[in-house]
């Protein structure tokens, strides 16, 4: 039976006491952290944290690889003050912003590989904590030196800061407490009857809620062990996998096709004996794709549904012996979902499609400071998540489409207005407008259309967008136009552009 957890903290001491089980495995490096050294370094990081100033609330930015230090640092920051993940392969201006915009007290980053970080840490006056791990799995600060004892806390703590971004194309900060984290850690650990046997391999970002909940946080809940490479690798990946006796991993499509594509004709992998079942969640899985996945690799593929506002989960399809629907994101798994009309009212019928809203222990209860979009967002209780779908007879939930502009590119979520507001800085651009196509293995892909002012190549464009946004943010097409179609009050509608230039949109 797994002990409830109300907090972070509660979740590391849930389990593992004193048994030497592997907590953590850093493979790399050959690395097995058990429950008391994770526990040990966590408290230890945390007072360090304390000993540098930060208090209850503060918020600790950091921006980790994935490895052994993200989690660290990720769990003492929650629990010295208030976490925020940013993703390393940000640009100085993004970094900029979002050091900014959480208010950040401290940014937590590795000695190398986070120059940009650094240098707009230094613009904004954070102070930056160099981050280091020896060779026996100790993670440590090595500039800092005082300890300061650190309280516990309490469940209506914020733990974790993330961004999120709806059709108002403006980031919003989702506060998220240490009972919304807790509360989610255990209906993943409920879903899948996770225990001390699993062993999750980590293929997923730790500085997105999908990577942190399901893959890490739910595993230490459940006694288990996390295995967490620097990044996913298809070539290693079933090597790994064998290695380490894994049970369990949850990803995007894209992380399946390669996968598959990996495997080709040559049937079930070596190593593959260990797996009992695969979960995919962030982006719709198709259900070709599922199908091949459990001929292939032998075991069932369980698709859920979650977002940030609700700390992750939100439906899952379930393990035999019970059914998983394929097109299908599974039934309610520790939330309540409901489907409204556009006059907020609920649908008594199944089958009737409309948008998704959803209420429970583990959604949060309103951006940080926005006011209007928490008026625009909450109804009744409800959550509006701008998703559309339907439940059907068996209460199992299938999504229909997207009421917001989001581009969903293999789970990670991109801002048009972004996008645009980085073409428009460029002397040459008049209009732009960036919209979301559909891309056989990423779910979608990056696509704007500009007006110039004057003659300028697509390349210096696009070179023009790598050097201020991440890859995965850059457009892969770009449309030059001679004007781009509005509504009659003078408003940019994406999917009319999107429609016009790349054929229906995703």
């Amino acid at each position: 039976m797994i002990k409830r957890a109300n907090t972070l903290l509660d979740v590391l001491h849930a389990n593992g006491n004193g048994n030497g089980h592997p907590a953590v495995i850093v493979p790399e490096r050959g690395i097995r952290v058990s429950y008391d050294a994770l526990r040990r370094q966590v408290i230890d990081m945390a007072s360090a944290l304390a000993g540098a100033g930060i208090r209850r609330g503060d918020r600790v930015a950091t921006s980790v690889p994935n490895g052994l230090p993200a989690i660290v640092s990720f769990l003492a920051a929650s629990i010295a003050g208030t976490a925020a993940p940013l993703n390393p392969a940000y640009k100085y201006d993004e970094f900029c912003f979002f050091l900014e915009d959480t208010n950040a007290r401290i940014l937590i980053c590795p000695a190398n590989g986070v120059d940009e970080a650094r240098r707009a840490a230094a613009d904004k006056n954070v102070p930056v904590l160099t981050i280091e791990m020896d060779v026996t799995g100790t993670v440590h600060f090595p500039d800092v030196r005082k300890r300061t004892s650190v309280d516990e806390p309490a469940p209506d703590d914020v733990a974790l800061i993330l961004h999120t971004s709806g059709s108002t194309g403006h980031p919003k900060r989702v506060p998220l407490k240490q009972r919304n984290l807790a509360i989610s850690a255990a209906n993943i650990v409920d879903t899948y009857s996770l225990s001390a046997e699993d062993v999750s391999l980590c293929v997923m970002p730790l500085f997105h809620v999908h990577g942190l909940m399901a893959s890490t946080i739910a595993a230490l809940l459940s006694g288990g062990t996390v295995v967490v490479p620097a990044k996913f690798e298809a070539l290693s990946f079933w090597r790994m996998v064998g290695e380490h006796r894994v049970s369990w991993y949850s990803g995007v499509p894209t992380i399946h096709q390669l996968l598959l594509a990996r495997a080709g004709k040559k049937g079930k992998p070596t190593g593959a004996d260990s797996l009992r079942f695969i979960r995919s969640c962030s982006t719709p899985l198709s259900a070709e794709v599922m199908h091949k996945m459990e001929e292939v690799f032998g075991v069932p593929l369980v698709e859920a549904y979650g977002m940030t506002e609700a700390a992750h989960q939100m439906a899952s399809n379930p393990l035999p012996p019970l059914a998983r629907k394929p097109s299908s994101v599974g039934s309610p798994a520790g939330v309540h979902i409901g489907i409204m009309d556009e006059d907020s009212n609920h649908f008594d019928d199944t089958e009737q499609r409309g948008e998704i809203v959803i209420q429970g222990p583990s959604v949060f209860e309103g951006y940080e400071n926005d006011p209007e979009a928490n008026a625009s967002c909450f109804v009744d209780g409800w959550f509006r998540t701008g998703d559309e779908g339907f439940l059907d007879a068996d209460g199992y939930l299938h999504l229909t489409g997207r009421l917001k502009e989001l581009i969903n590119r293999a789970g990670e979520k991109i801002m048009p207005r972004e996008v645009d507001k980085v073409l428009l800085a460029h002397p040459a651009v008049a209009e732009a407008v960036t919209f979301g196509y559909s891309h056989p293995t990423l779910g979608e892909e990056v696509a704007a259309a500009v007006v110039l002012h004057d003659p300028e190549s697509e390349a210096i464009l696009l070179k023009h967008c790598r050097e201020r946004l991440a890859e995965y943010k850059c457009p892969k097409k770009l449309y030059i136009v001679s004007s781009i179609p509005q509504t009659a009050t003078g408003k940019v509608r994406r999917s009319a552009v999107a429609a016009a230039l790349s054929g229906p949109p995703a």
